[in-house]
């Protein structure tokens, strides 16, 4: 194969899953719906949270409170006056305004320290939801939300919002992907690889994080917003600590630092998931025995891909694909022929770097690898 049709690759399949997501729901039944939408949503979240890590090198562990939020601030608004259109726009406004405001003092930390901010993060939005049942239901929840509408179409069925999830995946990934190849996405790669580099550089790592942070915030926010529209009822069971665990395995199976990864990851941990859910559903087995299988399964997800497969599926497909073809001189050159592992940090780039080699800025494979 040329590399004219190397470098047009990534296109076609863009245009390809495009098709897919809109040929597929007419094949599938009502349940199945519901995953495809689910699977839809989680893209969403993780094509966000990959820029975080894979170029930004930042662990978050409460990515669900920004999908959280952008339910919420959805759901609200619909209900007090708004359109449920308007009410969908507000929800990755406000989720990205409050990431920012949020992520001010919260990015002064670093490595293991942050990854830990975000979790307190989550928790405490659990713990606000509770406090404010006025306006967001409180444990029990918010009923009643209209339907969303856009213009005079009416997105009723599980097959209309299968359309409407699948057009924002397709819109994330080329927002996503134009950003790796923008001048800012040049400098969060320059970051992933070393930040004391990026910044000698005149890479503005602060601004530049907090940007990416608040971008990953918006991403999880319009998912949010989209959710609470399709199951038409919120409540704080809907945003669990290990939601947010799930979307950090999405991105590490998928591949840390890459875009398409967000998509291989969300079906795989998606699909885990609702095999382990349906396991509750068996009444010879006890009620928590999906919450008990998901930790060991993802624990030993986690385990295996970062031993076996650091670069995640993408990279594995990667590999095979270079294999597959004639290695070029440049691909050496890049490796510098050292035997350092190295993760492809920018889809379409082509160029691969050592992912966070500064050992002062610790980021996502070190953290989930416990070194």
């Amino acid at each position: 194969m040329t590399e004219r049709m190397r470098r047009r690759l990534p296109v076609l399949l863009v245009a390809a899953l495009g098709l897919i997501s809109l040929v597929l729901p007419l094949f599938l039944s009502t349940t199945n719906i519901e995953i495809y939408v689910t699977i839809g949503l989680s893209t969403i979240v993780v094509i966000g949270l990959s820029l975080l890590m894979g170029f930004a090198g930042q662990v978050s562990l409460g990515q669900a409170a920004f999908y959280g939020i952008g339910s919420y601030t959805a759901a609200i608004l619909s209900l007090h006056g708004w359109s449920s259109l308007e009410a969908l726009i507000a929800a990755p406004i406000v989720t990205a305004f409050l990431a920012f405001l949020i992520g001010i003092p919260l990015l002064r930390l670093q490595g293991h320290a942050l990854a830990f901010g975000t979790l307190a993060v989550q928790l405490i939005f659990l713990a606000v939801i509770p406090e404010t049942a006025s306006l967001t239901g409180g444990s029990i929840g918010l009923s009643g939300i209209p339907s969303l509408r856009i213009g005079p179409l009416a997105i009723g069925s599980g097959r209309d919002y299968a359309y409407l999830v699948w057009i924002v995946v397709v819109a994330a990934l080329i927002v996503a992907r134009n950003l790796t190849r923008s001048r800012p996405g040049r400098g969060l790669r320059a970051m992933a690889a070393s930040v004391s580099g990026a910044s000698a550089t005149g890479v503005e790592v602060v601004r530049y994080r907090l940007k990416d942070f608040t971008l990953s915030a918006a991403f999880a926010g319009i998912a949010g917003g989209i959710y609470v529209f399709f199951i038409g009822y919120i409540s704080p069971d809907a945003f669990p600590v290990i939601l947010s665990i799930e979307f950090v395995i999405m991105v590490v199976v998928g591949g840390i630092g890459t875009v398409s990864g967000a998509l291989v990851g969300a079906v795989l941990v998606t699909v885990i998931s609702q095999v382990l859910t349906s396991l509750g559903t068996n009444p010879s087995l006890p009620a928590q025995l999906p919450t008990v299988l998901s930790l060991g399964v993802y624990a030993l997800v986690l385990i295996v891909i970062l031993r076996l497969a650091p670069a995640g599926l993408v990279g594995v497909l990667r590999n095979l694909w270079k294999k597959g073809g004639a290695a070029s001189p440049s691909s050496s050159r890049e490796s510098g022929g050292t035997g350092v592992d190295v993760v492809p940090i920018g889809e379409g780039t082509g160029r691969e770097v050592p992912l966070l080699v500064d050992e002062a800025s610790p980021g996502p494979s070190t953290f989930l690898a416990g070194q």
